[in-house]
């Protein structure tokens, strides 16, 4: 089956017309012939839009009875049965009605158009879903109904409809779009001009996105590479190199020019990972870039001409960037020509623009001869050339013949290029000389002496002087890259083993310091703060041994990162810079972690103290109404009361003032617990000392609770007043819970060499994700009956429990229901006690 098509009307605003579109449309259609039914329009008491929908099919909607309130919404299985061309949706972001097939009214257009079923809807700008933030900062008004943006983006087509913001106002102020009352409202917060203009021009460059998007893919699908000017895109070639932010002022000047001109910044890498660009440069020019309104690519490339060709071509870019070449005019003339004549010559239509800077290339420089290569080599090529040359003419004279001089000048030549390869071009340079000069003493006519007698003998001294320059080149740029190799290999494991030591649960500033001085080689590293305190520290040797007068980095604006040993080379300093910003980063990652610690307590006391204002104004003013009502009356004189009714009203404000007094008490010791100043008294308590009081207490009579109790148990070490709060309180939840169901049971055991004390009813039971949240305090688990208090017993018995050394904790009860257990140490006492009475009875 066909898979149908969505037409979408999008507008920028309630009131544009998108339904009024929509609508108009489809009448346009059925004059066609189409078969186009109505599933679900809005009018919203629009005049206009219901004339627009008179005269059209409409597809009765469902009626959904949903908590005593009759719903209409979409009936999706009527449409699919009535089969027509076209149906029109409106709203398409809309929420369903709870009970349909679909949460959202766009997946009963998916459907639909699965079905073959043509749909055209309506939507605001403030309704896609990457628009969805934006709109509510603009507007200041949030909304909940949101669609992905995928799911407009395969529409097959999606129209603007466009109204002025001024045009808008006034059909708002006539009283197209709201009643009267909500006029002036209206137009002075949501349709303010600015709001309308920000969200009209929203709207537009969506689609505009949408619309580029659509012939990227048209252009990839047909294989097109020719520039289509539909917008101007200027790509900014960057190397890394310090005039970066040079090309990239002037391709954003370039882009500014026409309206909807887009900056992208492209830096080419080889794929040899090797590179000289600067790391930091190449971040602050990425900076650059987002300031400029740009976007930054990296791309990888063989050569880098062809890759950024290739990515200008596949932006489909009318405009490249790229400066002047850094190279000197004898480099240039020497390797031919650069990145920008091949650039010029590959880029087909793409405008070039080749930007001079303070960098280019304009004074000679020769190759660096040194540093790549280690001393010792170029030490050992000197002694080569010196030894070398003596033995080789040592042994070519023995053998020497007049035919041999061909012979004997590659043999030269061989000893100049080994030379080269050993130890660059200084000693290659003096074995050239050396052998040009040999040649002409011991070979060339006349010999024995150092007349060059044809220009053709200067010309090979000349050939072998330049075959050392070339050798020795290559040399030194291979040895460059194995060292720069080397260094990334080591800097790249350097970072993995401080990431690593970090994840492992190490001091981060700890792992920091102490990898520092392990790779730099270094006696000793410390990281102290501006003001001289001592943060972190790592030495190989005893701290009196190390030297006082360190190298110090500044880390950011807050430390010092002190460096005792060698002095570090400038690879070394640009490694160290990496280092000492995530050292920056966890210093401020850790005054963020203590700031948090500190605002943590203080918030838990603002939503305690939230929670106690809210508790205290319900349940203090209860049992207080009602023991200052019966007070009151009694003290009436306007009206008599038997003898009954005066005792009723006084065992009335008697049971108030108790409850009164209760709940004070608790708030007292909810106080003490959260302070951390509850007074405990542990001594040596016989379980039950605390159990039979705490069953008076509750006035529980046979059968009301079970009791478990072994014959012999050791002493408990705890504090026989909080104890015997905690059993009340626990015991009073569980027979609520219970209700008239099988009795509570309350058990004394060993485990684990410490005491438990098990309250276990057989009510509902606490999920497991709750069970936590019910020992803390104001939580009633959906209690809303005035007789539950402030939900502060369970975690005063938390609280109590704590206090005492001990441990409560919720389970399950096989078979349902909730277990209290209470994990209390045994007091130091070496003999067991005997309990008197029955191991098994009921109270």
């Amino acid at each position: 089956m066909t898979r149908g098509r969505l037409r979408v009307f999008l507008g920028a605003a309630p009131g544009v017309g998108k339904t009024y579109a929509m609508l108009e449309e489809g009448r346009r259609l059925r004059v066609e012939g189409r078969d186009v039914v109505i599933a679900i329009v809005e009018t919203h008491g629009r005049t206009a839009t219901q004339a627009m929908a008179d005269g059209l099919e409409v597809i009765p909607r469902r009626t959904i009875d949903y908590r005593g309130v009759h719903l209409t919404d979409l009936d999706l299985t009527a449409v699919l049965a009535r089969a027509p061309e076209v149906v029109l949706v409106d709203e398409l972001a809309h929420t369903n009605a709870p009970g349909t097939s679909h949460d959202k009214r766009w997946q009963d257009v998916e459907a639909l158009l699965d079905a073959g079923i043509d749909v055209m809807s309506t939507i605001n700008v403030q309704h896609i879903e990457s628009l969805n933030d934006v709109v509510e900062r603009i507007t200041g008004v949030p909304h909940r109904e949101t669609i992905p943006d995928e799911v407009l983006r395969r529409a097959d087509q999606v129209e603007v409809v466009d109204l002025a913001p001024e045009a808008l106002r006034g059909r708002l102020a006539e009283g197209c779009i709201y009643p009267s009352g909500r006029i002036d409202a209206a137009l002075s917060n949501y349709f303010r001009v600015g709001n309308l203009t920000a969200l009209r021009e929203l709207a537009l460059l969506w689609l505009a996105d949408e619309v580029d998007s659509s012939l990227q893919r048209y252009r990839a699908e047909q294989g097109i590479d020719d520039k289509w000017e539909a917008r101007e895109r200027v790509v900014v070639a960057l190397t890394g190199g310090p005039e970066g932010r040079t090309l990239l002022r002037r391709g954003a000047r370039i882009a500014s020019r026409s309206a909807g001109g887009q900056l992208l910044a492209v830096h080419v890498t080889n794929q040899d990972g090797l590179r000289d660009a600067d790391p930091a440069e190449l971040a602050a020019q990425r900076e650059l870039v987002l300031k400029l309104g740009g976007t930054y690519h990296e791309v990888v490339g063989g050569q880098t001409s062809k890759a950024l060709v290739d990515f200008a071509k596949g932006a489909n870019a009318s405009q490249l960037v790229i400066g002047v070449s850094r190279r000197s005019r004898l480099v240039a003339l020497v390797t031919g020509p650069g990145i920008g004549a091949t650039v010029i010559r590959e880029s087909g239509e793409i405008d070039v623009h080749i930007v001079n800077h303070a960098s280019a290339g304009s004074r000679f420089a020769l190759p660096h001869t040194g540093g790549a290569l280690s001393w010792r080599r170029r030490v050992l090529g000197a002694v080569v050339a010196l030894l070398g040359g003596p033995l080789l003419t040592l042994l070519l004279t023995v053998f020497r013949s007049e035919e041999s001089i061909t012979g004997d000048v590659l043999g030269y030549q061989l000893l100049v290029i080994v030379v080269a390869l050993i130890g660059g071009i200084w000693p290659a340079l003096i074995a050239a000389v050396l052998s040009g000069l040999t040649l002409d003493f011991y070979f060339i006519e006349p010999v024995r002496t150092l007349t060059i007698g044809e220009p053709a003998h200067f010309t090979a001294l000349a050939l072998y002087i330049v075959n050392a320059v070339l050798v020795s080149y290559v040399v030194d740029q291979a040895a460059r890259r194995t060292r720069a190799a080397s260094r990334a290999a080591a800097e790249s494991e350097l970072l993995a083993t401080v990431a690593g030591g970090v994840l492992r649960g190490q001091d981060t500033l700890l792992a920091l310091v102490a990898r520092t001085r392990e790779a730099f080689g270094l006696d000793a590293v410390r990281l102290r703060g501006t003001d001289g305190t001592l943060l972190s520290e790592d030495a190989s040797r005893p701290p009196s041994s190390v030297e006082a007068d360190p190298a110090t980095v500044p880390v950011g604006e807050h430390a010092v990162l002190e460096l005792v040993g060698r002095p570090l080379e400038a690879a070394d300093r640009r490694l160290l810079g990496v280092i000492t910003t995530q050292m920056d980063t966890a210093l401020e990652y850790r005054d963020l972690s203590r700031a948090a610690s500190e605002v943590g307590p203080l918030a838990e006391a603002d939503r305690v103290r939230t929670a106690l204002l809210a508790a205290v104004g319900h349940d203090l003013r209860r049992p207080l109404t009602a023991a200052t009502t019966a007070v009151t009356s009694l003290r009436s004189s306007n009206i008599s009361f038997s003898p009954d009714e005066q005792g009723a009203l006084l065992e009335t404000a008697e049971q108030s003032l108790g409850t009164l007094s209760k709940l004070v008490t608790d708030l007292l010791d909810a106080s003490r617990i959260q302070a951390g100043v509850l007074g405990v008294v542990l001594e040596p308590v016989r379980p039950e000392d605390v159990i039979l009081p705490a069953l008076e207490e509750l006035d529980l009579g046979p059968g009301d609770v079970q009791l478990d109790l072994p014959a012999e148990f050791r002493l408990l070490l705890a504090d026989a007043v909080l104890l015997q709060r905690v059993l009340v309180n626990l015991l009073s939840n569980a027979i609520r819970y219970t209700g008239h169901g099988e009795p509570p049971v309350l058990s004394v055991s060993d485990f684990g060499g410490r005491a438990e004390l098990r309250i276990i009813d057989r009510g509902p039971g606490i999920p497991d994700d709750r069970k936590g949240q019910v020992l803390m305090p104001f939580q009633r688990l959906g209690d809303t009956d005035n007789d539950t208090g402030l939900g502060l017993g369970m975690a005063l018995a938390k609280g109590f429990v704590d206090g005492m050394g001990g441990r409560l904790t919720l389970e399950d009860t096989p078979g349902g229901g909730l277990t209290s257990v209470i994990s209390l140490p045994h007091a130091p006492q070496p003999h067991p006690v005997l309990l008197t009475g029955d191991s098994v009875g009921a109270a």
